[in-house]
């Protein structure tokens, strides 16, 4: 299990301030310091218990720090690394939780101010509500946390932070930045854009008519534009990829319907189900530690 004194959280909103709780209700840090730039939400994350203690004074906050976590939009994770980094007082393992890699890893100098080592992380965990008011100890139970060593990563630092993601609840894995990046483009920043279009296509008097099917398939649209904008900047090239295989599909389904192909329509929805049905036992089986 990881032994963290003092877990610093940059950016105390839905993903920090889940780390936060997750960490103090599990016993793997004695003290998280919350950092970001509103002082209001900061003491208010502070009152509720979310962190032991806020600031937005980044040196006061990272100095003696044994892991940092930094959760701030992806465009501005790099520099947020470099400034904690700068004000440690001691070589200190840094982490994140954005839903891009590579770009992270191409901004950040290959050796940071003081000895400090990045370490890139990704929960896929979340949810189209935003602020540490939605924050949850129990978020990152049963899912599942991509770490993305690179070539010059140490070991014991990767090690260390599976160790911190298994003791918040979470199963690990695994994988290159670049890797990481074309995988997240199909399984979630693609499906973020189809629910956009989704929910844009929808006129607006047959919204009373949505029901379950709609909602649920929409509800990622709900989410905060100003942190998804950045994710689809940063992974242009592969969510562009995405878009175009499932845009074959859709083709695919168009043909099928349009040429009255009952065979070819129930072979596709056949394999959706079939597709469907394998994710949701691959989650339970994350859930169960597998």
């Amino acid at each position: 299990m990881a032994d963290v004194q003092k877990l610093v959280v940059v950016g105390v909103g839905l993903l920090g301030g889940s780390i936060a709780k997750a960490a103090l209700a599990r016993g793997v840090a004695a003290e998280v310091v919350g950092v970001g730039r509103n002082r209001e939400k900061l003491a208010q994350a502070q009152r509720n218990g979310v962190v032991t203690s806020a600031t937005t004074d980044m040196s006061a906050a990272c100095c003696g720090a044994d892991l940092i976590v930094v959760c701030t939009p992806v465009d501005t994770i790099a520099a947020h690394v470099r400034d904690a980094a700068a004000a440690c007082n001691r070589p200190t393992l840094i982490t994140d939780a954005g839903s891009t890699k590579a770009d992270i890893v191409g901004e950040l100098p290959a050796e940071l101010p003081g000895r400090c080592r990045f370490v890139g992380s990704h929960p896929l965990a979340g949810s189209e509500k935003t602020g540490a008011e939605n924050a949850a100890a129990d978020l990152f139970v049963g899912r599942t946390v991509v770490v993305t060593p690179t070539d010059t990563s140490r070991g014991e630092d990767v090690e260390w932070l599976r160790a911190f993601w298994t003791a918040l609840g979470a199963s690990v894995r695994l994988m290159p930045p670049d890797e990481h990046d074309r995988a997240l483009a199909a399984t979630s920043h693609a499906p973020h854009l189809i629910a956009v279009a989704l929910a844009l296509a929808t006129a607006t008097e047959d919204l009373p008519l949505t029901a379950s099917g709609w909602l649920d398939t929409t509800r990622i649209a709900a989410a905060d534009a100003q942190l998804w904008r950045p994710i689809f900047a940063a992974n242009r090239a592969n969510v562009l990829k995405a878009l175009d295989e499932f845009g074959k599909t859709l083709a695919s389904l168009r043909h099928a319907l349009e040429s009255e192909s009952a065979g070819d329509l129930t072979n596709l929805l056949a394999e959706a189900r079939r597709v469907r049905k394998a994710a949701e036992e691959i989650r339970n089986g994350n859930a169960l530690g597998s």
